[in-house]
């Protein structure tokens, strides 16, 4: 009888540990708090859970593992499992995706923002660059164009962006900086701070963050058509992580991605369609800037800073041509 219940107790140990080594939990690191440009993350997590009848697991933190500007570095050593960044935040770690920032590439719906984020995430030397982060891109968070807040008189006209001071990263910045502006790159939380105390006289944001950062509640007026370009902010997993998934769970996050991407779009997408009632109760003023003053930025900011981009990443060994290519044609074969 001792034998029989010794050898029953091992045979429960035994699968207490096996269920317990086939359990999978990821920690996520991002940043602010839940909202559109989180949502993927979001579901993400709720699918792969769900498909796994919970044995595999995502605990996301909003800056409780890491700040918005190291979760690339977290990445690289393995702190947690699966983050968001954005290219802007440290360009000289990510130079092949700095291609999606440049200025007026002419992405006009948040399907296209996702086909040529995903088209170039898979160029090999996206995947090559990132890979000496330990990091494996998983999908992007497509964001609309970004327009500018601001206080006191409206700014619609190129003039009017001389000498001011906007929060922008990547090549929105230098957009700005090619016709006098000066931007600075404090972070998305750092935002609304920094024009409450003056440091910046505008921030330039697409539409979900104005409201999670609370900008547009220090605005006075929106640029409604400016549309300059936007920012590329992937999520990244670990590669040993992700390589460590048993068959069944790699499957499941694999097959999980499009659908949270499908999700992220269909909430943006309710989002952009009450903006205008959130401008209106915000008593925020939709400014519309003339076309030709539209045509003069981006002939400014448009043409030369990208002809400057491809010189400069040819110049470190990186495909630069070959990536702007596969961005405009993805865009070509998406319409």
């Amino acid at each position: 009888m001792n034998n029989l219940l010794s050898r029953t107790a091992i045979v429960a140990l035994s699968v207490a540990f096996a269920s317990e080594a086939a359990a999978t939990e990821w920690n996520v690191s991002v940043w602010g708090k839940r909202r559109a440009f989180t949502e993927h993350v979001e579901r993400l997590a709720e699918l792969v859970a769900e498909k796994s009848g919970g044995a595999f697991t995502m605990n996301v933190s909003y800056g409780g593992l890491s700040n918005n500007r190291e979760n690339l570095d977290g990445i690289s050593i393995g702190a947690f499992e699966m983050a968001q960044f954005c290219a802007g935040y440290h360009r000289d770690k990510n130079r092949a995706i700095t291609v999606l920032e440049l200025p007026f590439l002419g992405v006009g719906t948040l399907e296209e923002e996702v086909a040529v984020s995903h088209a170039v995430y898979a160029h090999p030397a996206v995947i090559d660059e990132m890979a000496q982060w330990n990091a494996r891109m998983v999908m992007t968070s497509p964001m609309p164009q970004y327009n500018l807040v601001g206080t006191g008189e409206p700014r619609d006209t190129l003039a009017d962006f001389d000498g001011m001071r906007v929060r922008a990263t990547g090549g929105l910045g230098q957009a700005f900086a090619a016709v006098g502006g000066v931007p600075t790159s404090v972070t998305s939380s750092e935002a609304y701070q920094a024009m409450e105390s003056g440091v910046v006289d505008t921030v330039a944001f697409a539409q979900h963050a104005h409201l999670s950062f609370g900008t547009i509640n220090q605005a006075d007026w929106w640029t409604a058509n400016l549309n300059p370009g936007t920012v590329n902010c992937p999520i990244v997993a670990n590669i040993d992580a992700y390589d460590s998934l048993s068959d069944e769970h790699r499957a499941i996050f694999d097959e999980s991605v499009p659908e949270a991407i499908a999700h992220y779009l269909a909430n943006y997408g309710a989002l952009l369609e009450r903006w205008d009632s959130v401008l209106a109760e915000k008593n925020v003023t939709a400014v519309m800037l003339e076309q030709s003053e539209i045509d003069a930025f981006k002939a400014v900011a448009g043409t030369p800073i990208r002809d400057k981009w491809i010189a400069d990443m040819t110049a470190q060994g990186m495909p630069a041509q070959e990536l702007y290519d596969l961005v405009m044609s993805t865009l070509a074969a998406q319409r």
